[in-house]
C-alpha cells in the first residue's frame, strides 16, 4: 500500500475522554520526517498495534503506567524497517519490534529494539499470538490459572487476541474450554475453528442460565479479560479453589461512574473467602518479561505442529486508527486489530 514517504504523520492525544473515546479526542498531525543523529535510527513503521489497553493511557487517573500527555503522539507497538542507520548492529531494512505509537516515523537510540529477522514469514505477528497478547495469555492462564486436565477453564471475549491463545493452550492442557463472544459468528468460530468444546453469545437475554448450563461442573478457571455482566454470570458457578487470573476489565474502561445496582463487593470477597479462590491481576510486561523466552520458545513450536490458530484483522492506513480503535473497545474487532501504516518493502 502506499505511505507518505514524504511527510511524518502521527496522531496525538488532543483531549481526555469522559467515557467513550471520540474523534476530537485525537488529532493527526503532519511535518517533515525526522533526520536520524549519532547513535540514533530513523524506524519507519508498517504495522501498529492497537489494544484495549490503550483507553487506560488516555486518562490522567492513576494507573500501572503513566497517561499520555496532551499533545504526545499516542503509545503503542509498532513493527518497523529501519530507513536510515547511524548505529552499530542496525542496518537499513531490518526489521524491528518497537513501540513507537501512532506515527509513520520514529527516531530511535535503539533502547528496547527487538531483532525479528531478516525476513520474518509474518512480521506482524510479532504484535499479537508472537507479542504482548499471547504472552499475556500464556503467562496467565499457566502460571496463575494453573490449568490441570479435566477441569473447566471458561474464557470471556474468547475469539480475540488474548482469550483465543487462552483457550487454545487450555485445550492443550486438556481441560474443557468454555469460550464467551459477542455473536454467532465469532461463536461458531471458537468452536470450529479454534476448537473450544462451547462458546456462548453474552448477548443472549438467558446468558447465565445457558452458561450454567455449560458448566454443569462449576468453573475452575475463570480467565478474566472482560468484566460486567459476564463476570456477574461466572461468579456464582466458581469452584472451590478455582483461579481467576485478570488482565483486563475492557467493559469498564469507557465508565464514568460506578455500575447501577446494589452493592456487590460484599458478595465478592465472601465468595473468594469461603471458595478460598485465587484471583490475581498482572500486567505482563512488569512481572513477567523476564520469562519471555520461556513463551517464545513455547508459542513457536505450538504454531509449528499446528496447535495454536491465528486470527488478524487488518485495516490499511494509519488515518483509521481511532476509528479502528474506537471499534476495538465496542467489540466489532474479531481477531488482533493491526494498522498497516506502510508498505513491508
Amino acid at each position: 500500500m502506499s505511505q507518505h514517504t514524504l511527510r511524518h504523520r502521527r496522531w496525538v492525544l488532543a483531549s481526555r475522554p469522559h467515557g467513550e473515546p471520540v474523534k476530537d479526542n485525537f488529532r493527526l498531525e503532519e511535518g517533515d520526517i525526522p533526520t536520524p543523529g549519532s547513535g540514533q535510527l530513523l524506524l519507519r513503521t508498517v504495522y501498529l498495534s492497537l489494544d484495549p489497553y490503550m483507553r487506560g493511557r488516555m486518562s490522567d487517573a492513576p494507573s500501572y503506567s503513566p497517561p499520555v500527555e496532551i499533545g504526545a503522539t499516542m503509545v503503542g507497538g509498532t513493527v518497523s524497517r529501519v530507513e536510515q542507520s547511524n548505529l552499530d548492529g542496525f542496518k537499513p531494512g531490518d526489521w524491528v519490534l518497537s513501540y513507537g505509537g501512532w506515527q509513520n516515523y520514529e527516531i530511535s537510540d535503539g533502547q528496547g529494539l527487538v531483532k525479528l529477522g531478516d525476513n520474518p514469514e509474518h512480521p506482524s505477528w510479532a504484535l499479537g499470538i508472537l507479542g504482548m497478547p499471547g504472552f499475556t495469555a500464556y503467562m496467565g492462564l499457566l502460571d496463575i490459572g494453573q490449568p490441570k486436565a479435566g477441569e473447566t477453564l471458561v474464557v470471556a471475549a474468547a475469539t480475540g487476541p488474548v482469550g483465543a491463545t487462552v483457550g487454545q493452550i487450555g485445550k492443550i492442557k486438556g481441560c474443557r474450554v468454555v469460550g464467551i463472544a459477542g455473536g454467532s459468528e465469532k461463536c461458531r468460530y471458537a468452536v470450529d475453528t479454534l476448537g473450544f468444546d462451547e462458546c456462548l453469545d453474552h448477548r443472549a437475554d438467558d446468558f447465565a442460565e445457558q452458561l450454567a448450563q455449560a458448566c454443569p461442573q462449576g468453573i475452575d478457571v475463570y480467565y478474566e479479560n472482560v468484566g460486567g455482566k459476564v463476570f456477574d454470570a461466572v461468579l456464582p458457578l466458581l469452584n472451590t479453589a478455582a483461579r481467576v487470573p485478570v488482565c483486563g476489565l475492557v467493559s469498564g474502561y469507557n465508565a464514568t461512574d460506578l455500575p447501577a445496582g446494589p452493592d456487590r463487593l460484599p458478595l465478592l470477597m465472601g465468595t473468594i473467602l469461603k471458595k478460598r479462590i485465587r484471583m490475581q491481576g498482572f500486567i505482563i510486561g512488569q512481572d513477567y518479561g523476564h520469562r519471555i523466552g520461556e513463551f517464545q520458545q513455547a508459542m513457536g513450536q505450538w504454531i509449528s505442529e499446528g496447535l495454536i490458530k491465528y486470527r488478524e484483522q487488518i485495516t490499511d492506513g494509519l488515518e483509521q486508527a481511532p476509528e479502528a480503535f474506537f471499534g476495538l473497545l465496542k467489540g466489532k474487532n474479531f481477531g488482533k486489530v493491526v494498522i498497516r501504516v506502510g508498505s513491508d518493502e
